[in-house]
């Protein structure tokens, strides 16, 4: 897949002209990730390292770079050899459905989270609870000011900060995040993370529209910045969120302290990376258009477009065929108006197009939620805490009392020695594998490794995934009539699933 002389020898770090064999280092520019990896000349085919280092870059080189290129599937817009290179990388879906899209009055939300490939995400719970005045709560930066009571949480977040990629509450309030550059310069200096605002939100709203209030009340007194990867590169963005509830979904796009939101009362809508947001505006920050007049962005006479305005991209770019966002639409159009928590699945699974994305950043971990109209019915979310839907079992969660914690998918702790507490931030990385990603990343080994064996184990993944979904679809018609029963849903079914493969 390499240059025939180069070999890329790390996952994660700027790319300026060293010798082979050095770091090329990361770097930063408005808002763009921070690509880290290492280059160095391979031996021949003794082992032997070839006689002549490369002093500077080669025509090799830059098919090493074409090809880093199509890996991200953008174009690295460089301006000289000697001169750093800034790229996007295109990571994360998010989708809602609602009626009349889906089957038996059921809102469904999926999202892929797409994040560097050497990065663990936990699937963890916390109980609701009540705090007394003046307590702080600790984020994956900063301290802010602690609410009186907090709902019970269902995260799927990267292990090693506070805030989460995906998840819903006791309410069932879904929300996912997304990363999306625009002319606004995202900030380096450390705030609120996209992924902090995505908990908080589930923590303290039980609507849709009450977390788009909490999210931005938040953005604007504390603003949103700092590292979004565990790495010494600072990889920053701005954030835009799909959010759902019984009876709605909201997309909610943000440019700094800045936003706009937009109510999505039926059908299907999905998010990938880009501004969506175009003149359909329900809700916006008070100086959004008065800001982007003082910046030369909108004139303040021509129809006022959110993602026009306040992105690099026009909306016939974000409209582009190829695109993720392009093909993920055009898979909920195919099943539109029987859409169900299985189509969701496919789509999440789905390489083609993108979707189920392999490389330097991949799926580390997905989530799929069904939640009747129904506020007597109960919602049931389904997480793999493992990379790789295809590979992974889409495992059920029901909001009941006396839920235990969750071990085999939360990962080790380091409290106040976690090399992110410290200063300077991410000196060393430590393990942060749980039980359930350590005994997947073997038998995907094994799959990878042997064929015939790999699919007699997707083929028992895919019926034990089926099984539990046969018994949720009970439980979403009918409600619940055992809790007790559901306490330890979601830890059993990851029991099951390693049951799996220690027969692997």
């Amino acid at each position: 897949m390499l240059s025939d002389f180069f070999v890329l020898t790390q996952c994660s770090v700027r790319l300026s002209k060293k010798k082979p064999g050095n770091n090329y280092s990361r770097f930063q520019g408005n808002g763009q990730i921070a690509i880290k990896f290492s280059v160095k000349q391979k031996a021949n085919h003794y082992g032997t390292p070839p006689s002549t280092p490369c002093t500077d870059w080669t025509p090799s080189v830059w098919s090493l770079v074409h090809e880093i290129e199509a890996i991200f599937n953008t174009v690295i817009p460089y301006q000289h050899p000697r001169a750093s290179f800034k790229m996007h990388p295109y990571s994360c879906d998010t989708f809602v459905a609602l009626p009349p899209s889906t089957k038996r009055q059921r809102i469904i939300f999926g999202k892929n989270s797409d994040r560097p490939c050497d990065e663990v995400q936990e699937v963890v719970y916390f109980p609701a609870r009540d705090y007394g005045a003046g307590e702080k709560v600790e984020c994956t930066y900063i301290e802010i000011e602690q609410v009186a009571h907090t709902y019970a949480v269902v995260l799927s977040k990267p292990a090693w900060l506070w805030g989460a990629e995906m998840g819903a509450n006791e309410h069932q309030v879904c929300i996912g995040n997304e990363a999306v550059w625009g002319r606004e310069s995202a900030d380096d200096d450390e705030a609120l993370l996209g992924m902090d605002l995505v908990r908080i939100g589930l923590e303290r709203a039980d609507t849709a529209e009450k977390a788009v209030d909490v999210i931005t009340e938040l953005l604007e007194k504390y603003g949103q910045g700092g590292s979004c990867m565990e790495d010494e590169c600072s990889f920053t963005y701005h954030n835009s969120f799909l959010i759902s509830d019984r009876k709605e979904a909201w997309l909610l796009e943000t440019s700094g302290k800045h936003w706009a939101a937009e109510r999505v009362e039926g059908g299907y809508r999905n998010i990938s990376n880009q501004y969506g947001i175009t003149t359909k505006i329900d809700k916006e920050h008070p100086q959004m258009r008065d800001y982007a007049r003082s910046q030369g962005w909108w004139d303040g006479e021509t129809q006022f477009n959110f993602a026009t305005v306040y992105s690099f991209t026009t909306t016939a770019r974000i409209e582009a065929s190829g695109s993720r966002y392009c093909e993920g639409k055009k898979l909920l159009e195919k099943s539109n108006g029987h859409i169900t928590a299985e189509t969701m699945v496919d789509i999440l699974r789905d390489k083609e197009s993108g979707i189920n994305m392999e490389g330097m950043f991949m799926t580390t971990g997905s989530m799929v939620s069904v939640i009747p109209t129904d506020p007597a019915l109960p919602g049931v979310h389904y997480f793999t805490a493992t990379p790789d839907p295809e590979r992974s079992v889409f495992k059920p969660f029901v909001f009941v009392k006396n839920i235990n914690e969750l071990k085999e998918t939360s990962s080790p702790s380091y409290g106040p020695d976690d090399p992110v507490k410290k200063k300077p931030r991410f000196q060393s990385k430590p393990d942060r594998k749980h039980e359930l990603f350590v005994k997947h990343e073997l038998v995907a080994a094994i799959t990878e490794s042997y064929k015939d064996r790999g699919k007699k184990i997707t083929e028992s993944l895919r019926q034990l995934e089926k099984e539990k979904m046969t018994q949720m679809e009970d439980i979403l018609s009918h409600g619940i009539e055992e809790a007790d029963f559901l306490a330890n849903l979601f830890s059993s079914s990851v029991r099951e699933e390693m049951a799996v493969y220690g027969k692997s």
